[in-house]
């Protein structure tokens, strides 16, 4: 299978590729305040490039659970800096975590490759536009609600069925838009909108997902269900995010793992595409 982003492009094989997330942000989830200058995401991320990151993702709004969202001058501030400096001083791919046309467009602008969108495009209706424009893959997350309001008693008659359903509507909507269909990725978006048992059954049967015919991103590096399990704080649950990264990826169900851990996880993605053949 082929992903292409601007004039490049990746196959995948049995070794899951890694995207190193670097949060610009006060309070995302994990790592709020950090790197939420320019100077220190700008360093982190490059230490995640030289730790073995395929992809670098930069985003400027959180989405945790709970997060209300930052305005587009905020949130251009926060991104366009890192993603101008990063594209001089690294050839990794740059994607960018935003729902807004507009931070899309200036930060394809600016060198970025990539659009992460969490609402698939339904946040804003210019987004497939400013895709198109630039030619930038794009990854379409699943999400029931927004980040305000998405952990307020989520339901689902047959989460996989719907996800599956929701994320096959959102690549036909952007391939009639107009965006080659290789440029396209899914997230099933696990911890957006769902409970424990929603995401449990979400990985379990993550291959189901390969009906859409497009790569699957995970994100579930240090998530609140991996705490739930293990009883661990958000600093300590590597081992556990490595855990079900690996399930995910051995079983041909996952072939980009976005995380925050990237160096144990580009190690852990060797030995997988070692064992797989690669």
């Amino acid at each position: 299978m082929l992903w292409s982003f601007r004039d490049r492009s990746v196959t995948f094989s049995p070794r899951p590729l890694v995207m190193g997330i670097v949060n610009v942000t006060p309070d995302s989830f994990s790592d709020g305040g950090q790197f939420a200058t320019t100077p220190a995401a700008v360093e982190h991320a490059l230490r995640l490039a030289v730790e073995g990151a395929d992809f670098l993702d930069i985003g400027g709004e959180s989405t945790r659970p709970g997060s209300r969202p930052v305005s587009l001058d905020e949130e251009l501030a926060r991104v366009i800096p890192v993603v101008r400096e990063l594209a001089e001083r690294t050839a990794v791919p740059i994607s960018v975590d935003t729902s807004k046309a507009e931070v899309a467009r200036q930060a394809l602008a600016a060198g970025a490759s990539i659009i992460n969108d969490v609402t698939a495009g339904r946040g804003d209706p210019d987004m497939t536009a400013v895709v198109c424009e630039f030619g930038a893959g794009v990854i379409l997350m699943h999400m029931q609600g927004t980040p305000e309001t998405m952990q307020v008693n989520p339901s689902y008659s047959d989460v996989v069925r719907e996800v599956r359903a929701f994320l096959a509507e959102r690549v036909e909507a952007f391939v009639n838009a107009g965006v080659s269909l290789e440029r396209i990725a899914i997230d099933p978006g696990i911890g957006f909108g769902k409970t424990f048992e929603h995401n449990m059954t979400l990985l379990r049967d993550l291959g189901e997902l390969a009906t859409v015919g497009r790569p699957v991103v995970l994100g579930i590096s240090r998530k609140g269900m991996l705490g739930q399990i293990t009883g661990r704080p958000r600093g300590e649950r590597l081992a556990a995010s490595l855990a079900a990264a690996c399930y995910c990826a051995s079983r041909g169900s996952a072939q980009v793992l976005r995380v925050h851990d990237v160096a144990a996880t580009v190690d852990a993605a060797r030995v997988i595409g070692a064992i797989g053949g690669d």
